[in-house]
């Protein structure tokens, strides 16, 4: 039963920390992504100056973006490498959500045999008193109701920071496109004039 309270407050605890962390990241992240074209037409400087302002995801895969463009280096392995950082990020502790979604039921399933082991032991050594074995088969069914408790919270949660993750990512996916489309068309501009 310890156990199990003990995962039931890391899913609290987990649950809390990507809320605050999905919230950051997703902060302003529509308006940004909507201006974002036009701030990609401005100077490489300014472009750069104006998404580091940002403290959502998708202003650091610009600001990664438009740097590499500003220095010359390869754009599309410095976005690439940004959305893999982000999206590391934005998956730390959801395997352990997972885990707990599974660990939970099993432990509860655990302290049933445990206390049904009690039960009949109890059972077997002071026969003819039913009263006595009650109380184990009771602690047996509060494990496996608690175990099953702990893996459906965890399995909401689990779910809830799924669905943002993949809004999340789908924004940042959006993001590098319209970084990396504004640089290669201001490459193609950079030629024509010469």
């Amino acid at each position: 039963m310890y156990v199990l309270l003990l995962c039931s407050l890391c899913v609290a605890a987990i649950a809390i920390d990507r809320f605050i962390f999905y919230r950051r990241a997703q902060k302003g992240i529509s308006p940004f992504l909507e201006s974002l074209p036009e701030i990609t037409k401005k100077p490489l400087d300014n472009a750069v100056e104006t998404c580091e302002k940002e403290t959502n995801a998708a202003g650091f895969i610009a600001t990664t973006g438009l740097k590499a463009a500003e220095e010359s280096t390869d754009v599309k392995l410095a976005l690439d490498t940004a959305y893999a950082s982000a999206a590391m990020q934005l998956r730390a502790r959801l395997n352990y959500l997972s885990m707990i979604v599974t660990l939970s039921p099993l432990l509860g399933l655990l302290g049933t045999i445990s206390g049904m082991i009690q039960s009949f032991s109890i059972f077997s050594l002071q026969a003819g008193q039913p009263l006595a074995i009650t109380g184990g088969i009771g602690e047996a069914l509060i494990a496996t109701a608690t175990g099953l408790c702990v893996a459906i919270f965890a399995l909401l949660v689990h779910t809830y920071f799924a669905q943002q993750l993949d809004k999340i990512l789908n924004d940042l996916d959006r993001a590098a496109s319209i970084v990396l489309s504004s640089v290669y068309k201001g490459n193609e501009g950079q030629a024509d004039a010469t």
